[in-house]
């Protein structure tokens, strides 16, 4: 099995791009945040451009749009956008492309739905529905008392008024950017309905796919028997026999590399152990917020609790609906899981 290599060590900083593949320019913008950036690839359309995923909207962020469209984008004009999935480093830029800048939105109705649906929905207080699911994960105290005194977070923070129009993208549709023909293969887990483009040459793997950390897999109280790890694995399996060891793989983050297939396997067997170290760990009752030392084997800060929190109840919510823990509620309210 081949082993992961990195061709482009050195990212761009700013508004610089570099290119990656013929035709295919690679633009890194800024997250404030610990994982504190987003790959952005810009790809020669005829006479304009192609812009995978847009980045966090902020002034920041504009700014370096601005100079990206009047420096080596070459003040050709942005033809469309094509959002991977509705997250907000990814779509918080794309309304302002395309109200202020003529750009297209092409991506699935998902993605779509998600992202304005989100947009719109501002909450200057946390619904009880989200406290509640807060409780049942067994949030430590502290966190969740400091949380909930908190105003929430809300897309609209982050993500520009998204207008009405979008093309859809759906499994199997063929694109056709510059000189490449690309192939629209969904991924799960991470995010519904997830764009990957897959060329002869180059895959775009958007969150799919990331060399060197594994794309988070998180539940809320949105849909909270959700099993993403197992949409997950699946979309790893079905995804794995295309990948070749030529490809080229443009991630959200890090940095591109070769060695997709070998990615692909290592991601599942990490979980896969993961998954055993925790059914171990539940041989006692715990809640899902005292599952982090299996899944992580590291201390989680402040910073990284609420996604470290999500991905926990994805992986208990993965072995009890494999029938693999059981679960009772405890008098707060919190979740109880065991090892059957």
């Amino acid at each position: 099995m081949s082993t992961l290599k990195f061709p482009f060590e050195t990212p761009p900083e700013g508004a610089e791009m570099i290119e990656v593949a013929d035709g295919i320019h690679w633009i890194r913008l800024p997250l404030p945040m610990k994982l504190d950036h987003v790959n952005i690839y810009a790809l020669e359309d005829g006479d304009g451009w192609t812009l995978i995923d847009a980045g966090m909207n902020s002034s920041k962020g504009r700014a370096l749009w601005e100079a990206l469209m009047a420096g080596p984008l070459q003040g050709k004009p942005i033809k469309r956008v094509i959002l991977t999935h509705h997250h907000p480093d990814h779509v918080g830029m794309e309304g302002w492309l395309q109200s202020a800048h003529g750009a297209e939105l092409w991506t699935t109705r998902t993605a779509w739905l998600f992202a304005r649906m989100l947009t719109l929905d501002v909450q200057e207080t946390w619904p009880e529905e989200t406290l509640a699911f807060y409780r049942s994960a067994g949030m430590d105290s502290a966190f969740y008392e400091k949380r909930k005194a908190e105003r929430p977070f809300n897309f609209s923070d982050v993500v520009a008024p998204m207008p009405l129009g979008f093309k859809r993208l759906d499994e199997g549709d063929t694109l056709q950017i510059g000189a490449r023909a690309f192939t629209v293969r969904l991924g799960q887990g991470h995010a519904p309905d997830h764009i990957t483009l897959w060329s002869d040459d180059v895959v775009i793997a958007g969150d799919q796919v990331i060399a060197g950390i594994s794309s988070n897999l998180g539940v809320y109280a949105t849909e909270p028997e959700a099993d993403p790890v197992g949409a997950w694995f699946e979309s790893c399996e079905r995804l794995r026999p295309f990948a070749a060891p030529h490809h080229l793989v443009l991630p959200g983050h890090k940095l591109p590399f070769t060695g997709l297939k070998a990615r692909l396997t290592q991601l599942i067997n990490n979980h896969h152990s993961a998954l055993e170290r925790l059914k171990a760990h539940l041989v006692e009752p715990r809640t899902a917020a005292e599952c982090f030392q299996p899944l992580f084997k590291r201390k989680i800060g402040d910073g990284e609790y609420g996604l470290a929190l999500v991905e926990a109840i994805g992986h208990v919510n993965h072995l009890y609906q494999r029938g693999e823990v059981s679960r009772e509620r405890r008098a707060d309210g919190a979740f109880l899981w065991r090892n059957l």
